[in-house]
């Protein structure tokens, strides 16, 4: 009597939960056989054949083409070990005496070369283990017969007891009619089929759970009963497969055509590959296949054994970093930036040409009238020179210095601009503030810049000096790089990025000129404002850094 099993969509492995029916592949009343692939389905990380365990009838399909289905849901329901006396027999006929003669010799064969157990069913389960399938049998040592070697006598088992019985059939059976001959025939094609079963279960189950590792090894003619997986427990991963065609020579996907191996010391897990099945040729003479025998034997005799390469560096080990103090502080302020704050990025290239004049102006009045009052006090940095232009633009945007109270669902703007910059340490990256810029000149955020920095570089700052800020200005040219989209320093709302000033061509009064461009990039809160203001905001600080002269108008 046919047994139906259930065959639930396996563990594709890499934590995937479930997958989608892209394709059924078989058909209701469709006769499948073991490892067949029944259903296309299309994971998170690749599309996946997946095979059915079981050979038999399809009597019943779960889910339609484009259906979500759960790992562990139902996907087909196979009908297994069907009785074979009425295939090959026409409706309504029943086995004469021979047949049912030769049937019981050809069980009793079977029976006795697997102990004794006439009525056990032969075995139908798949070789290649899924996670939740597999031969239930118990695996026996694997033997592979080498090419060109006589295989070693073995007991008869119900193929060969079949054809034995056909080949030596009673005179009585000679004259039986056709039908009687139809059903011998479909007898003796069951038992080589339940042969054939068992002969694959003979070799035990092969540790291979992605249906991935088997549809490669499939596709490119390896056999898995011939590796040996590095996984746990033997498991078979697809980097033994990869290394399995690389050294055998075969080119993966479309070529399957091999060539001699690399001559390399052989991988501790490398199988070794059959050879493709071939036709069937006379048999040789005698000493001719000793000879062979011979040459096999000694090739693997000679096979090397594998040992380390001399001199290659291992792999170092993985080095983990405590994320504490200044680096854990500011890990968990740009994690919560990312978070929380909406952002958005808009930029601009800016002829800083002018800007530059205007700096070296400066310098070269401090020290050709060195008696000057207008000449005291440090030399002018650009750094000074743009977070003057940002204090500027914020007096015109006041919606970008600002933060957002979701508490209270409340947009704070601040009166008072704490204008934080950027600076890199060795013990990380961090944003001292310089309180009140907007009340400050250039000279005295120079005088500024430069204790917060040296604070910074020796781990001076206290921490009032590194809180508060309502403003970043990130200068990310010093590391030679144009552009850049920064996180915003939680709370606040923006921050300008400055790149780097190089000379580029330029369109200046109609015609192409070299001249110092910058890249300007604004990062902003989105909650806060639109892309008008924040592209007015940029806009006005670019027409500052092409001329200089507009400051003069908000002095």
């Amino acid at each position: 009597m046919a047994q139906v099993l259930e065959f639930k969509l396996p563990d594709l492995g890499e934590g995937l939960t479930g997958a989608e029916i892209v394709r059924w592949l078989v058909e209701v009343g469709e006769v499948v056989a073991v490892d067949q692939p029944v259903v296309e389905v299309e994971t998170a990380k690749a599309m996946v054949d997946v095979p059915c365990p079981y050979g038999g009838v399809v009597t019943a399909r779960f889910g339609e083409e484009g259906a979500e289905v759960p790992v562990g849901a139902p996907l087909i329901t196979v009908a297994v070990g069907g009785p074979a006396d009425g295939e090959g027999r026409p409706e309504g006929e029943t086995p004469s005496a021979a047949d049912g003669s030769r049937a019981d010799d050809s069980r009793a064969d079977g029976s006795r070369a697997a102990g004794s157990r006439p009525k056990d069913p032969p075995s139908t389960g798949s070789g290649n283990v899924l996670v939740g399938y597999g031969t239930s049998e118990a695996p026996a040592r694997r033997r592979r017969v080498r090419p060109g070697r006589p295989a070693p006598s073995a007991p008869a088992t119900p193929a060969a007891s079949a054809t034995s019985t056909a080949s030596a059939m009673p005179t009585a059976s000679a004259t039986a009619t056709a039908n009687g001959r139809a059903a011998a025939e479909g007898e003796a094609a069951a038992a080589a089929r339940r042969a054939r079963t068992d002969a694959g279960a003979v070799d035990g189950p092969v540790p291979v759970i992605s249906p991935l590792v088997r549809r490669l090894a499939r596709q490119h003619g390896l056999d898995l009963r011939e590796m040996s997986g590095s996984g746990p427990e033997g498991l078979i991963l697809r980097a033994d497969v990869e290394y399995a065609l690389r050294a055998a020579g075969t080119q993966s996907g479309k070529d399957k055509e091999r060539t001699p191996p690399p001559t390399t010391e052989p991988h501790p897990h490398a199988p070794q590959i059959p050879a493709p099945p071939q036709t069937p040729a006379p048999a040789p003479a005698q000493g001719q296949a000793q000879t062979q025998a011979q040459a096999q034997a000694q090739t693997q005799t000679q096979a090397p054994a594998y040992t380390p390469a001399v001199g290659v560096p291992t792999a170092p080990e993985s080095t983990r970093v405590p994320l504490k103090g200044i680096r854990g502080v500011m890990a968990d302020k740009l994690s919560r930036s990312r978070t929380e704050i909406p952002d958005a990025t808009c930029w601009v290239d800016a002829d800083a040409t002018e800007l530059m004049r205007a700096r070296d102006a400066m310098r070269r009045f401090a020290e050709d009238r060195p008696q000057s009052p207008a000449a005291g006090g440090p030399k002018i940095s650009v750094l000074a020179l743009l977070a003057r232009i940002c204090t500027a633009a914020l007096a015109r945007f006041p919606e970008l210095n600002s933060s957002v109270d979701m508490t209270a669902r409340e947009v704070v703007q601040h009166g008072a601009v704490h204008l934080g910059f950027a600076a890199q340490t060795e013990r990380g990256l961090v944003v001292p503030v310089v309180r009140d810029a907007h009340t400050r000149n250039a000279e005295s955020l120079t005088a500024e810049f430069a204790r917060l920095t040296e604070a910074a570089r020796t781990g001076a700052l206290s921490p009032a000096e590194l809180t508060g800020g309502t403003f970043t200005l990130n200068n990310y040219g010093v590391f030679g790089v144009d552009g850049s989209t920064p996180i915003i320093n939680h709370p606040e709302a923006a921050m300008l990025g400055v790149g780097r000033i190089v000379p580029k061509p330029w369109v200046h009064e109609g015609e192409l000129a070299v001249r110092q461009v910058v890249q300007l990039s604004l990062t902003f809160d989105h909650r806060v404002c639109d892309g008008g203001t924040a592209g007015g905001f940029l806009r006005y600080v670019a027409d500052c850094v092409e001329q200089p002269a507009v400051l003069l108008r908000t002095l």
